[in-house]
């Protein structure tokens, strides 16, 4: 069976080490990267290109929120992302799901449940909690502004999290590689499929659902 390589995103050195725990017996030969930040987490998914899985937190110094979440996702389409975050609400567990994450994990499960949690998502399926109750009612505006942001194209999302991070158009070509034209052009598209006039609205709707108070 081929290693897998495994990054940890926390910027709690203990709770890394549970998921090294839980991990140990889940996949026990596997490569384990750890990320104390979230520009670490970043660059560890940039290194290492076949990752099979990150576990992210929601709360890492360098991100507010999904806001990370959208943006790896957009970056790294094919590697599964696992949220861990101690805030389990419904709302939250759902709205992570929806926006890409390949399951959840609460920091308040047992060493059990993580590992069955892992070992989900590792085979391929989506891993939400027991307690999750789908049927809760979503804000309808929340819930047709996630619907819009999934038009966007993967390197549309990653320009407006760098919008949303207060980069100029020059600075974002720089970063993607890319003619300032060509960013401009993102950014008339994202406004289209958001609905929004300017590029301070989109960030503004952007942080109606990527800035979750999280811990």
């Amino acid at each position: 069976m081929q290693q897998l390589t495994i990054i940890i995103a926390d910027d709690h050195p203990l709770f890394r080490g549970a998921l090294r725990q839980a991990l140990d017996t889940v996949a026990p030969t596997a490569e384990i990267i750890e990320a104390g930040t979230f520009e670490d987490a970043r660059s560890a998914a940039r290194r290492y290109t076949e990752a099979d899985l990150l576990l992210l937190d929601l709360a890492m110094p360098g991100v507010s929120g999904f806001s990370g979440l959208m943006s790896l996702r957009a970056e790294f389409s094919s590697l599964p992302i696992m949220i861990v975050s101690a805030t389990d609400d419904t709302s939250t567990v759902r709205r992570a799901l929806e926006l890409g994450a390949s399951g959840f994990i609460s920091k308040s499960s047992g060493l059990e449940d993580i590992r069955h949690a892992i070992e989900t998502v590792l085979a391929g399926d989506i891993w939400a909690p027991a307690s999750l109750d789908r049927q809760a009612d979503e804000d309808p505006a929340v819930l047709e502004l996630i619907e819009r942001l999934k038009t966007l194209t993967p390197q549309q999302t990653r320009v407006l999290s760098m919008l949303a991070e207060g980069l100029l158009n020059k600075q974002i070509a720089y970063e993607l590689g890319v003619s300032e034209a060509t960013i401009k052009a993102h950014v008339s598209a994202i406004l289209l499929k958001l609905n929004v006039d300017s590029r301070t609205q989109a960030v503004i709707k952007l942080g109606k659902v990527a800035m979750a108070q999280v811990a």
